[in-house]
């Protein structure tokens, strides 16, 4: 059975990815990883505004005694309000290599185009296989328009790839006015893979206190309906990889993702709840589930079911909506 797949330039063992988690703070955990049979491991992500502060501290330092005041320290965050800083991220990326034989891919996340992209080429001197672009952006200028919110995706992108060699994988939301179109945009600009979609964190009100507070839910199979579309409308019609991540918790999750079109799955909030060692029980049931319908191979399951490949490629459109609404029993 040949679970081999190939992502950002790399041929994986299989399509079994670990995405962006706290799970990955630890180098133990990452090795845990690789022996599970994770084929890649998408590191925690290290912020802008992390960045943009370790900037600013440097120039105070740099700069203390030149004027005839003392500057306030309280406008900087406290480091405790982060995870590691920049500095330490780039130890654990070196000695996250030194520790496992798979990809290791760091996360930067960020929301607007300015410095803090250049970090990026220190990544890949730090030993990276590939990044992960996450960004993060809520648009709450009424003023500012939908094309300038896009082309400020494709600034940060082009910003990052002027910056490394290594391949770039975009993480992004799936609220634009046309996904494919953007899509399309994306790797026409140069992003090696699309990875479909970023879970925004929607605040919550704590009624005690009175404050907006963050609320972190974990995923369901549920959340991985929306990708899957998206997959397989984008698969064989845009030039870049692409890797599903949300709602994915079980071999059969993994199958369809798989046959819409995605090179990889990336699994979180199931390790979060089962353990990392359920990567192997997800392995094995998909070992199971191809060998009983007779797959020789991933690649021969990898969008056999897309847009271009099925049938009725309205099943994807608003046809399968109609169809769905219309033939719903109580």
């Amino acid at each position: 059975m040949n679970l081999t797949t190939k992502y950002l330039g790399k041929t994986l063992r299989s399509p079994l990815v670990v995405s962006a988690s706290p799970l990955s703070e630890e180098v133990g955990n990452i090795k845990r990883m690789e022996d599970a049979g994770a084929s890649a491991v998408v590191l925690y992500s290290l912020f802008e505004e992390q960045i943009n502060m370790e900037q600013r501290e440097l120039h105070h330092h740099t700069t203390a005694g030149t004027e005839s005041f003392a500057e306030s320290l309280s406008y900087f965050p406290e480091q405790d309000d982060y995870r590691l800083g920049p500095e330490e991220y780039l130890n654990h990326i070196r000695k996250s290599k030194e520790s496992v034989n798979i990809p290791i891919i760091p996360s930067l996340n960020g929301a607007s185009l300015g410095g803090w992209t250049t970090f990026a080429k220190q990544m890949e001197q730090a030993g990276a296989d590939a990044l992960e672009l996450n960004i993060y952006d809520i648009p709450t200028d009424i003023n500012k328009t939908g094309e300038e919110v896009e082309q400020n995706y494709l600034d940060i992108l082009k910003a990052v790839k002027s910056n490394v060699s290594i391949p770039v994988a975009i993480k992004l939301s799936p609220y634009f006015s046309n996904m494919a179109n953007m899509g399309k945009r994306l790797a026409d600009e140069g992003a090696d893979g699309l990875v479909m979609f970023n879970r925004f964190y929607q605040p919550d009100i704590d009624l005690d206190e009175l404050e907006v507070t963050p609320n972190v839910l974990l995923s369901s199979s549920s959340a991985m309906r929306l990708p899957m579309r998206w997959i397989a409308i984008l698969k064989d019609r845009i030039n870049a990889d692409l890797a599903a991540t949300s709602g994915i918790h079980s071999a059969l999750d993994v199958i369809k993702m798989l046959m819409v079109g995605a090179n990889v799955t990336m699994l979180n909030s199931t390790l979060l709840m089962k353990g990392i060692e359920h990567l192997k029980v997800i392995e094995d049931q998909l070992t199971v589930w191809m060998e009983i319908k007779e797959y020789e191979s991933v690649e021969q399951m990898i969008g056999s079911m897309c847009y271009e490949r099925v049938q009725n490629p309205a099943q994807y459109e608003r046809a399968q909506y109609t169809k769905a609404l219309t033939y719903y029993k109580l």
